[in-house]
């Protein structure tokens, strides 16, 4: 499956807002497909944002959260141009990441 995270993060008034949306099946392990059987659980365990290199959020998730999941968070500091970092580890061991400039 191709996973996707589409970063956006602006800088203004001594802080950064940032928003992500992360592409992934997030699936509970409790719901059934058409035909009657459990769809296998799915779901991203941890994610972790970056600011030049250090870590300024890290979310610990589970099944409960909802498929294609949107984060929106701020932190004081970042400035224009700074990198932006994200990464996540789902409960196969599958992983994704990317990083962004802040506009």
């Amino acid at each position: 499956m191709a996973h996707q995270i589409l970063v956006h993060a602006m800088a203004a008034g001594g802080s950064t807002t940032v928003e992500a949306l992360v592409k992934h099946p997030m699936d509970s392990g409790f719901v059934k497909d058409k035909a009657g059987k459990l769809i296998p659980p799915h779901y991203i365990e941890v994610i972790e944002f970056t600011h030049n290199g250090k870590v300024v959020l890290t979310g610990f998730w589970g099944p409960a959260v909802s498929k294609n999941p949107f984060i929106k968070f701020a932190f004081k500091g970042g400035k224009s141009g700074d990198s932006i970092g994200v990464s996540w580890v789902d409960n196969k061991g599958e992983t994704a990441s990317t990083t962004a400039k802040i506009m």
